[in-house]
């Protein structure tokens, strides 16, 4: 072969391979510049969604750094987005391909005040510098369609949604729209040499600290303005009128705020709304919610957020150099549902009241409905003072009280005690356990072979009805050993002991035992007089007695009745057979003189009932356990009312004779009226 050609060959393999290594490099050069550019697109548009201004303003070109310094960048990336209450920032491309010195549209998307904002008329642009990539900033990467010299604006007045309002069953307000009014301090009529009298004299009629009323002043950097110090109720006139005799202190309405009637009664079961805090506002994403919303806080206005809540809308637009607006979001408010609650606004106080800050819970029911009357946890909290303020001495006396005040006990299940004897008696009917003309002979007071201990022993055989109204509990202990565990749980299921109730109230579950059986049969004896791991709340308890006074059927209970409904049977809990016998026998309780309850007797109407006394201890032979005491009552002739109360810590002060006064006294109000 030729060497020429051979050396020819040579050469042209030579430069295609140093093409390929050329263009490889060219290539690779190529990837690594689009590959920095596409990170800093990233790293910048996700300090964007963050709201980092600080760390955007590091990415800008000299240039942009040239035409706005840093403050004003961050301060008109913090005013507008504040003004708009602009959140959920979402940047992505729309096309892919990104170039260096070249203009792109960019998706913007947020939501702001005046809706979803869904934009692609953003421009960004990216230039060299240094080895890195920088943003040539302009104004569209504030809020899209925005240029050099125009302003954002809002209308938001007209726009305000309203709460919904929370009625009672006679149609009077729990929870609605109200005024209030603001206490202010005119800085310019205050400051005198009597300025610390005047502190002073604040302090004492709004029952607050001097030093509340100082460090707001002090804030204060303009003698302009009027210093805001706390808000009133309308009906709070006294301090309104003492107040106006200060010179400098004025007072302003504000209006559509959320107002509460029925005080400390209803705190605990209708709540109150606040600020959105920020744990409330992550766990609540993407439901329309802003730093700036209010949001229901415990009972019924966080229960019912979802139908109470208002949306608010508003209006942006872009204010031109010439005058000329442009609507870039407009939402329209969308106000909240009504609710319609069966609670009895009357009753709820007069329970409270007789309660007298006693720790403990009642819940009254309509026997034939099962509309939930009454509601009530005490100690309680009037919803007012945290929508105005708390003063000195209601801390004072919440911390006292360890904060009792906000625990909603009414959704507790306790130990039920004797009240128990009911279910205990129509389970051993039915099974024919129980026979209430036999009398059974029980010697001594106390059932060695599983420990149990009655209060009293008359000294002779007792049939059911003596046991029930002199509370024996060995005959009801040796009655569930009789009727067995498997018969017991099935029988105390048709009273719905055990099973969740859904009423439009989240409220702990009950139950028979820790494991949802009474294999033990020292357990089971305890259980058959309330004691062992039975756990009944207020409104089981309240749904247990209702059958005496609605032919032995439990209704479905309702709260919420903004849209009528049939009212339906629970559980068909009492054989019809049977009815008359507990009847008779928890009559006894509270009409024949040596029943336990007879306290609680109304002349003229019969209720029937039961006290119990459920003992708290860590072990049987634990003398320093506390003791609840219970009351649960229904007028049977006419089937109104019934109701249950449980008393905390009532051992050697009354018993269960403190809650069966009280009820008595409720009882005898609602069914005289």
């Amino acid at each position: 072969m030729d060497g020429g050609i051979i050396l020819k060959t040579i050469n042209k393999k030579l430069i295609i391979t140093n093409l390929i290594i050329l263009l490889s490099i060219v290539f690779m050069v190529g990837c690594t510049s689009k590959s920095k550019l596409e990170s800093a697109f990233n790293n910048y548009t996700k300090s964007w969604e963050n709201k980092d201004f600080e760390k955007m303003y590091s990415m800008l070109s000299k240039q942009s750094k040239k035409d706005i310094n840093k403050e004003d960048f961050i301060n008109e990336y913090k005013k507008d987005y504040n003004l708009i209450k602009a959140n959920n920032i979402k940047i992505s491309k729309i096309d892919e391909g990104i170039e260096e010195g070249k203009n792109f549209n960019i998706k913007v998307s947020m939501n702001t005040i005046g809706g979803k904002i869904d934009s692609t008329d953003a421009i960004i642009k990216f230039v060299k510098e240094g080895g890195e990539y920088k943003v040539v900033w302009n104004y569209s990467l504030i809020l899209p369609q925005l240029k050099k010299g125009d302003k954002i604006g809002i209308e938001s007045d007209a726009y305000k949604g309203k709460r919904g309002t929370i009625y009672d069953r006679n149609g009077n307000v729990l929870a609605g729209e109200g005024q209030l009014k603001q206490v202010q301090i005119s800085i310019k009529k205050f400051n005198d040499s009597n300025e610390a009298s005047k502190i002073e004299e604040m302090a004492k009629i709004l029952d607050i600290s001097k030093e509340n009323i100082e460090n707001k002043i002090s804030k204060n950097k303009n003698s302009e303005h009027a210093v805001c110090i706390v808000d009133l109720l309308s009906s709070d006139t006294e301090k309104i009128d003492k107040l106006l005799k200060i010179p400098g202190v004025q007072i302003i309405t504000i209006n559509n705020q959320r107002i509460y009637n029925g005080g400390e009664a209803i705190g605990s079961l209708i709540g109150y709304t606040s600020n959105i805090t920020s744990e409330q506002l992550s766990k609540n994403k993407d439901k329309g919610y802003n730093e700036h919303s209010k949001i229901g806080v415990g009972g019924i206005e966080e229960v019912y957020e979802n139908k109470l809540r208002a949306i608010d809308g508003g209006k942006i637009y872009i204010l031109r150099a010439n005058g000329k607006k442009d609507v870039i979001a407009e939402k329209k408010a969308k106000n909240g549902q009504d609710i319609k609650l069966s609670i009895d606004l009357d009753l709820q106080k007069k329970i409270y009241e007789q309660m007298d800050g006693e720790k403990g819970a009642s819940v009254a029911t309509d026997p034939k409905t099962g509309e939930v009357l009454a509601m009530v946890s005490s100690p309680s909290f009037d919803p007012n003072s945290y929508i105005t303020y708390i003063t000195k001495s209601e801390k004072a006396k919440w911390e006292a009280n360890s904060n009792a005040q906000l625990e909603r006990r009414f959704k507790n299940a306790y130990s039920p005690g004797s009240t128990m004897k009911l279910v205990t008696a129509s389970i051993g009917l039915d099974d024919k356990v129980i026979d209430p003309s036999k009398a059974i002979d029980i010697k001594g007071k106390t059932w060695d072979e599983y420990d149990v201990t009655r209060v009293t022993d008359p000294g002779r055989p007792v049939n059911l009805k003596d046991a029930t109204k002199l509370s024996d509990n060995i005959y009801f202990a040796k009655a569930a050993v009789e009727i067995g565990g498997e018969n017991f749980v099935k029988g105390a299921k048709n009273f719905g002991i055990g099973e969740n109730i859904k009423f439009g109230y989240p409220i702990q579950k009950s139950q028979i035992s820790n494991d949802g059986k009474l294999s033990n049969k020292s357990l089971l004896a305890d259980t058959g007089y309330g004691q062992g791991q039975v756990l009944i709340t207020p409104l089981d308890m309240t749904m247990i007695y209702s059958t005496l006074g609605n032919n032995g059927k439990i209704m479905m209970p309702k709260l919420d009745i903004t849209k009528p409904c049939e009212s339906k049977v629970y559980k068909s809990a009492i054989k019809k057979e049977n009815l008359p016998t507990l009847i008779d026998c928890f009559s006894a309780v509270i009409n024949d003189e040596d029943g336990t309850g007879h306290i609680a007797k109304i002349n003229g109407i019969n209720i029937a009932g039961k006290t119990g006394t459920a003992e708290i201890k860590k072990s049987k032979d634990d003398t320093n356990g506390t003791e609840n005491g219970w009351f649960a009552a229904v007028d049977t002739e006419k089937g109104k009312l019934a109701i249950s109360m449980i008393i905390e810590n009532v051992k050697d002060r009354g018993g269960s004779h403190i809650p069966a006064i009280k009820v008595k006294n409720v009882m005898e109000y609602y069914l005289n009226n």
